[in-house]
């Protein structure tokens, strides 16, 4: 819930909320509103980006606005003060929200079965104030933090009373201050090892041969997400190079029927199908480790991420339940899935929840690549070009339809034997898509 605080009789102070997210802090986009502007309750103040989403903040309160207390681009950690309002009438306690004036990813979606603590409004500031005590914390999130040069005192925890759990601290930055770029023309203090050419005034003089760009948003997070996926988990990966002729004239069949009329039939969705298929043989593919339990969790549902390169960075969105899904529907959802997320409409709740990831590198005409594995989820399979190569066709050489899939996994729960069945089953139902028409 987002915190208010009484303060100088009527002026009420919004601190930026946990998003729901276990995220630390998130970035200001752009504000709505300015000083001397008259706001209503639930009104659109200011958009913040996380690494899931850019999230519209509702004012918790009406009146007029008397402070900014953040500039667009400002990285706000979680319990900071964002805005101060001036209301009128007498406030004797903060405003109880109901269920409709929740912000956007909050809800019955957002909640878990431990409740985080209510924090009061001193409470709120530790996210920004770090204290000489100790965060709560579970002993393996503390050894995680460690490694990764976490503190906890910036990481919102999702444990009993509040603690900060494993998860919280996989999916947290560190709080930094991003470094302000200099404009061309303008000089920047030299480096402390003082090799900067300059002996005389210490300084660097920029030129339009180089270019500096704050990391915050999706691409900070991604960063963070992708070195604890690289220092976290033991990964390895394995290939296979496939014919799948028969798979694109599947394809070319189909989209001349009236079933896919309207739709973008892409070889994507079928690799999907076939890895959905895939996964129904080899379960433990969609598996999880949980290290505070030391236990593996094998999931029997099937939330299928799908990598997007878009304008704000790579997002994951998930399709949910994917393996109930039909070749139609898939082809139907991957593409709304993907136009969302290139548009900055994807919410948290299309974002979180993976459990297993495609990404199709070869739309950039890459023939393959080693992808690392999301935190949380065990592997993530790699699709590459698919080209007309020479290839051995019935013990003649011909020219086929070719690709190669490579699959990284979690190496603690997926052996060697395991990944490559999975990868090859796949294979084999891109060779062989007949197979697939019962799941079609």
């Amino acid at each position: 819930m987002p915190e208010q605080a009484a303060d100088d009789g009527h002026v009420l102070e919004f601190r930026l909320p946990d998003l729901g997210e276990g995220l630390a802090d998130g970035d200001l986009v752009s504000w709505s509103v300015a000083v001397g502007d008259t706001v209503e309750l639930n009104q659109t103040i200011a958009e913040v980006e996380t690494a899931k989403a850019v999230v519209a903040l509702p004012s918790p309160f009406s009146g007029v606005v008397v402070e900014l207390l953040a500039k667009p681009g400002d990285t706000v950690p979680v319990g900071a003060p964002l805005i101060r309002v001036r209301n009128d009438l007498e406030v004797t306690e903060p405003p109880t929200a109901t269920r409709n004036d929740v912000l956007v990813g909050y809800g019955p979606e957002a909640e878990s079965t431990s409740r985080r603590r209510k924090p009061t409004p001193s409470a709120a500031m530790a996210a920004s104030t770090p204290s000489t005590h100790r965060a709560a914390a579970t002993p393996a999130a503390r050894k995680l933090a460690k490694e990764l040069g976490i503190d906890l005192w910036f990481v919102a925890g999702s444990g009993p009373e509040g603690a900060v759990t494993v998860e919280d601290v996989r999916t947290a930055v560190p709080v930094t201050t991003p470094r302000t770029p200099a404009k061309v023309g303008e000089a920047v203090p030299a480096p402390a090892n003082g090799h900067s050419g300059d002996a005389d005034a210490g300084l660097i003089e920029p030129t339009a041969r180089e270019e500096r760009t704050p990391v915050s948003g999706v691409r900070k997070r991604t960063a963070a997400a992708m070195l604890a996926s690289a220092r976290t988990i033991p990964q390895a990966s394995t290939f296979v190079t496939v014919d799948c002729t028969a798979s694109m004239e599947l394809l070319d069949h189909l989209r001349t029927t009236k079933s896919f009329e309207g739709l973008t039939l892409t070889p994507l969705a079928l690799v999907a199908k076939a890895a959905l298929a895939a996964i129904a043989e080899y379960p433990g593919i969609n598996s999880a480790w949980d290290e505070p339990n030391q236990e593996i969790v094998t999931r029997h549902y099937v939330n299928l991420g799908i990598a997007v390169a878009a304008e704000r960075g790579l997002l994951v969105p998930n399709l949910k339940e994917a393996q109930t899904l039909s070749l139609r529907e898939l082809c139907r959802e991957i593409s709304d899935a993907a136009e969302t997320a290139r548009s900055g409409n994807a919410t948290p709740a299309d974002l979180r929840g993976g459990t297993f990831t495609i990404t199709n590198v070869g739309v950039f005409g890459v023939d393959s690549g080693v992808p690392l594995v999301n935190p949380g989820e065990a592997a993530i399979l790699c699709l590459g070009s698919i080209r007309k190569r020479p290839w051995v066709f019935r013990d003649e050489l011909a020219v086929r339809w070719v690709t190669t899939l490579g699959l990284s996994f979690d190496h603690r729960m997926i052996d060697g034997e395991l990944g490559a069945r999975f990868l090859a089953t796949t294979a084999g139902f891109l060779e062989d898509p007949l197979t697939l028409l019962s799941r079609v």
